[in-house]
């Protein structure tokens, strides 16, 4: 500060880089005002997730009560919810990739440096002050969007689909919750169940096919191998 006051005062202003950590207790400082503020930011990206989530959730209630508890109204509500929520799994993915960027970092110091502090033992990893390095002075995602889905979709979204799935068989096979439909429970035959799914223009059985493909994609979607998985233990998100 003395030499930036020295500097202005001749004419020029000079910015000089701060001093870096000159001793272990100055180190030991950095360090942990570091952990805390990456601390600070994966807490902030963990909760815009379970916001994520929860619209979700509350859009799909909303679409169940509004689908089954009316003949009037028509089975597409369903099929509405399913690409809402399948839109708000798509931003949650990106939000989540965010969220583990800087959950690694945290990982990292708790696992080679917080971990040696409690428990010292044999560090095979000697690396990791570099790998953080390299990090913040280059950021980037260290999952893709079709991983981090793949994660939330086994996690929490898989249910909701489900339950929509369910809930839109039951509709277009129980000819109580059709508009005009028969006073019988259960529909009297696949054929039957295949013209109540009629979607518009569209027949039947290509908007059947359409939701099974869409189901067969989200499991293979929600099959796929992490091999991050054991990085974080039990304790994954």
């Amino acid at each position: 500060m003395d030499d930036l006051r020295d500097a202005a005062a001749g004419g020029e202003t000079r910015w000089t880089a701060p001093p870096l950590p000159a001793t272990s207790a100055e180190y030991i400082t950095v360090v942990a005002h570091y952990h805390r503020a990456e601390m600070g930011r994966m807490a902030g990206w963990r909760d815009r997730i379970d916001r994520t989530t929860n619209w979700a959730i509350t859009g799909v209630a909303a679409m169940l009560s509004l689908s089954l508890s009316t003949p009037t109204s028509h089975h597409g509500v369903l099929i509405f919810a399913m690409i809402l929520v399948q839109l708000l799994l798509l931003i949650e993915a990106r939000r989540y990739r965010f969220f583990d960027v800087y959950r690694g970092r945290v990982r990292k110091l708790e696992k080679h440096y917080f971990a040696q502090i409690l428990d010292p033992m044999p560090d095979p990893d000697t690396k990791w002050g570099h790998l953080i390095g390299e990090d913040l002075r280059r950021p980037k995602f260290m999952i893709s969007t079709r991983a981090a889905m793949s994660r939330r979709l086994r996690r929490n979204y898989i249910w909701m689909f489900l339950v929509l799935l369910l809930a839109w068989v039951l509709k277009i096979s129980t000819p109580k919750l059709q508009d005009g439909g028969a006073v019988h429970d259960v529909a009297g035959s696949l054929a039957e169940i295949v013209r109540n799914a009629t979607f518009g223009p569209l027949p039947g059985w290509l908007v059947v096919a359409g939701v099974v493909m869409f189901y067969v994609w989200l499991g293979y979607l929600a099959l796929l191998t992490d091999p991050d998985e054991k990085e974080h233990g039990e304790v994954h998100v």
